[in-house]
Parts: C-alpha cells; structure tokens; sequence
C-alpha cells in the first residue's frame, strides 16, 4: 500500500499535504483513498463548490478555513475577496497538521493545484496527489455520451476560456470528439469557433449543466442550431448564464443514441424533491435508496422521541431481562431497540444479556438494528411486518415447552394495543412497557413550510399515521401537485381523513417498499409522457391549470 497521511504521526514536523480531487459534483464519485485522506485531515482546504461534498467526510473537529472571505473592504467593491490557497495550505503544514486541499474534478487539470504543488515542494513540505475524475470525463459519463466506441477516435479536450486561435482550429480541423469546457452564455459562440474551424454545422453536439448533480440538465442540437436551442428552451438568456458547462461535439453526441444511453437522467425519480417527514435516526437509509433512484430527499423531523416521564418501569424490566424473568422480548420499532441499548449501555450490560431469551422484531428494519447491537432475533414476520404479522408467526404459550410466560415488549407511549392483546390472546402475559415517548417535533424553517403548502415538493412520503398527522400540524397540508404516497391503508386513511390524495400506496408496510412504489410511480408517470410525445417534467413542474383536484 502506497504511503498516506494516516501512516504518519499525529504531528510531524513539517505536516503533510494532500491534494485531493472531489470530482464532477457527484458524492458518490469520490475515491476510497479520498474518503481516507480527509477522514484523517487537521485542516480541510476545499473550493467552496466541492465543499458540501467532501466535509461529509472528515472529522467533526476538522478545521476548515474558507477561501472567500467577507469584510468590510470586499462588501463595500461588491466582491468576495480570495484567501491565496497556496499560503493557508504551507501555513498550516508548517504548524504539523494533516492539510486537506480539495478541488473540483483532478488535481492534475488544476492550474491553482500544480502552483501550490511546486509552493510545497520548493517548501520541503511532503505531499502526495489524490485523482479525481475530471469533469470533462465524468459529465460525458452521466450524460449518456460515449467520448469512444469500438473502432476508437481523436477524443480533444478544450477550455473555451484559455483556447488560442491555432486551438480552435486544430479541433475544427479534426473529425474526432470535441470536448469543451465552457459556461452556458459562451457555448453558443464555442460553437461558432468550431463551425468557423471547418466543422459542419449540422454536426451533434450535447451541452450538459450541472453534470453528475440531481440538477443535471443536457440538451441535444447541433453546432448550427444550440443557440436557438436554448432559447426555445427559455434557458438563455438568464442570470445563470456564467454556470459551467461540458459540450461534447461529434457523432456520439447523436440524440438517438443519447436517448438509449441517457441512465442518469432517466432515473425514475430524477431530481424529484421528495420530502421525508420522520425522526433523523430513521430517515438516513431511506434517504439514501431515494437518492438511489434520482431524487433528493429533503428530511424533516415530525415526531421527537423523548425517554419517559418515569424510567422506573423501564428500569425494572431491564433488570428482569438478567434474572430470567422472561421468555420474549418484542421490539416493534427500531426507537425501542435503540431505548432497551442506551438502558443496556447506562447499567454497563450489552447483548449477551439477551442470552438464554428469545427475540421477535416486527420488522427487517427492526431486525437489522438489532443485529448491529450484536443480537439476531428469533422470530420476524415472515408476511406483513406489522403488529398483526407478528402475531401471525408468534408461537402460543406452551406450558411444557415454555418455562416462563411473561412477555417484555418495550414501545412507544402511543403505541396500539394490538399486540398486547394477540399476545394475551394466545395465553402469554405482557409487561408492556413505556421505552420511549413520541411527541411532535418543532416547526421546520419558514422556507420549507412554503414549500411544502406552495407546491415546491414534488412527492411526501408518509410512515405512519402519526406522520401524518404531525407533518400537517406543524408544517401545513402539502399542495395539491405533491404526489402522497403512503406506507399502508390506516396512514392512507388518517392521509385522506385530513384532505390529500393519497398517490401511491407501499404493497408492504415497508418504508424500502414504499420508496420502491414512489419509483414505480415515478417510471409509469415517465413513461406515459414519453408515449404522448410530451416533455418529462417533475410534479412540482405541473402547471397551474394541470393541477388535479383533490379529493376529500
């Protein structure tokens, strides 16, 4: 293994350096050895657009000077002024630290790089170089375009701002792919230098913005026609215009290919804003198999969970647990796994106290929170992962077969009583216990409250009933554009009792299920455009007089 900052001392003498490309825009795209080297950085230098996406990444303590800086002599000219990287950079290597310089695609495409390259070794200051993947690569990748095929071609990298003339026509001149770096108002007159180099004008051409983002948007035409192109499509003009752009020119730009190799745009919920109304602890994964399919969840705490008022009754169920007083213990949600551990945690116990008890969980959720605190349940719902799933699967009390009849289920203060009284049903005694309480959680900010009533979310999806019924108290009833989708019938109808039009309806109480049911509703709603001929747009896109009517 190649030699990395996290090999060295905490503080050597002269610190350490390490150049690091973020890529095209894309999180994902990062390399595992960029993971590494900022999870062991004292000091993250980052460009302010590829912050968001490496800071995620590094330590909590990290330091993290900024390049733009705002006072008083720069708000007065109108203009940021820019820290020269270069010294932050030497300044904290010399102090020992572990410095992180992180840049928009490859380090080795970054003229501000390599300068502050030479600053360091010309310094003595050890460093080493990280790769990125290039946005003139990546962009291409995500926007269905193919720079190569099997017979191979001439693939031209340009930089329209620092191109000379002899540039232009050498790549005008040529019948291979031209990638160009460009921003949106100049693409048009790249086009031009290109057309006046000797390219045919009705050569394709894609110009893609926001390339590898969930705000990636490309555009099909040719050398001739992509100005007109964007102002039909009402990008151009536009104060946006300085946005960077990447534009391929030569056949593999083609539509009708671009329409077979386009899978990132196609993605079935791409760039929909979909709002995720759960506590923090439960929204992560489902937020990352939404991210999975194109969208960008936007989480929003509903519900708070809180310990209860009085712990004795949890604390003396704890301690049941290690005396043998039970033969079960039910976890019916993962805020009661997570309860029962912090006890655990707080009496210096952990999972081999479950020995010798059996386990149900109510669902793979429920389960799989249980086998990271080091416990595999006995039983989970082999049908529906509800309450009446599990009782569906739940064993009934055999004196000869069960020593002990006394059930621990530990949930939530609101919870139903279903389960308690299947359990009963089936001859088990139950100590239900408060573990946790629910209460609703505090307002979101302003901004996205008027998102939610004035149609700025294009789906909601709703977990339970509480979810429901929280989202609308604190947040207001999302517009009627918002597509509704439900995790199961009783949160359709607390959903409906409360005037929405419930969408989409999870075939499982799952909440993976329910995402996958958003992204089924997603692709029929693509297709279906696709087939009338009609441009894809998102929900939130609808306009006014499309709006559907809600039904009450």
């Amino acid at each position: 293994m190649s030699p990395t900052a996290t090999d060295l001392p905490a503080h050597s003498a002269s610190g350490y350096v390490t150049f690091l490309g973020a890529g095209p825009g894309d999180p994902g795209l990062l390399t595992l050895r960029a993971v590494e080297a900022l999870a062991g950085a004292d000091v993250l230098i980052a460009e302010p657009e590829v912050l968001d996406v490496v800071r995620t990444h590094a330590r909590d303590s990290v330091s993290m000077p900024a390049l733009t800086v705002v006072d008083d002599a720069s708000t007065a000219a109108g203009i940021p002024a820019i820290r020269d990287a270069a010294n932050l950079v030497m300044e904290a290597a010399r102090g020992g630290k572990r410095v992180v310089r992180a840049v928009s695609g490859d380090p080795g495409l970054d003229g501000d790089a390599g300068r502050e390259m030479l600053a360091c070794a010309s310094a003595g200051i050890r460093f080493e170089v990280v790769p990125g993947i290039a946005a003139a690569v990546g962009v291409p990748a995500y926007a269905g375009v193919p720079l190569r095929d099997a017979q191979g071609a001439d693939v031209r990298f340009v930089d329209a701002r620092t191109a000379s003339e002899r540039c232009w026509s050498e790549v005008g001149a040529s019948d291979g792919t031209a990638v160009v770096a460009t921003t949106l108002d100049t693409v048009a007159a790249a086009a031009g230098e290109l057309v006046a180099a000797g390219r045919k004008p009705d050569t394709p051409m894609t110009v893609t913005v926001a390339g590898t983002t969930t705000r990636q948007r490309t555009w099909t035409a040719t050398l001739g026609t992509i100005a007109g192109t964007l102002k039909q499509a009402k990008v151009l003009p536009s104060p946006d215009g300085h946005q960077p752009v990447i534009a391929v020119v030569g056949e593999r730009s083609a539509a009708a290919q671009r329409d077979q190799l386009a899978w990132f745009e196609s993605k079935p919920l791409f760039g929909w804003k979909v709002l995720v109304p759960r506590t923090k602890e439960q929204a992560a994964s489902l937020s990352d198999q939404l991210r999975s399919y194109g969208a960008v969840p936007h989480e929003v705490p509903t519900i708070a969970v809180e310990p209860p008022r009085t712990p004795q009754q949890m604390e003396r169920a704890v301690k049941g647990l290690v005396t043998g007083r039970y033969e079960w213990i039910a976890f019916t949600s993962v805020n009661a796994v997570k309860a029962v551990r912090e006890k655990f945690e707080e009496y210096g116990l952990d999972a081999r106290a479950f020995a010798g008890i059996k386990v149900a969980a109510v669902g793979e959720a429920t389960a799989a929170s249980l086998v990271d605190f080091g416990v595999k349940p006995d039983l989970v719902p082999s049908g529906e992962q509800s309450a009446a799933g599990l009782l569906e699967d739940w064993p009934p009390y055999d004196p000869v077969f069960d020593p002990i009849d006394r059930v621990f289920l530990p949930r939530a203060d609101i919870a139903t009583e279903t389960l308690v009284a299947g359990l009963i049903e089936l001859g088990w005694e139950v100590d239900d216990v408060t573990a946790y309480r629910t209460v609703r959680a505090s307002p979101p900010p302003a901004e996205t409250r008027e998102a939610i009533k004035g149609g700025g979310f294009d789906a909601v999806l709703f977990t339970s009933s509480s979810t429901v019924r929280n989202l609308v108290g604190i947040a207001g009833k999302p517009h009627n554009v918002t597509v509704i989708a439900c995790i199961g019938p009783a949160t359709a109808k607390t959903a409906e009792e409360h005037g929405l039009r419930v969408d989409v309806l999870a075939p499982e109480p799952s909440v993976h299920r329910l995402a996958e049911a958003l992204a089924a509703f997603g692709t029929a709603r693509r297709s279906a455009a696709l087939e009338a001929g009609d441009q894809v747009t998102r929900p939130s896109e609808r306009r006014p007089g499309a709006r559907r009517r809600r039904t009450t």
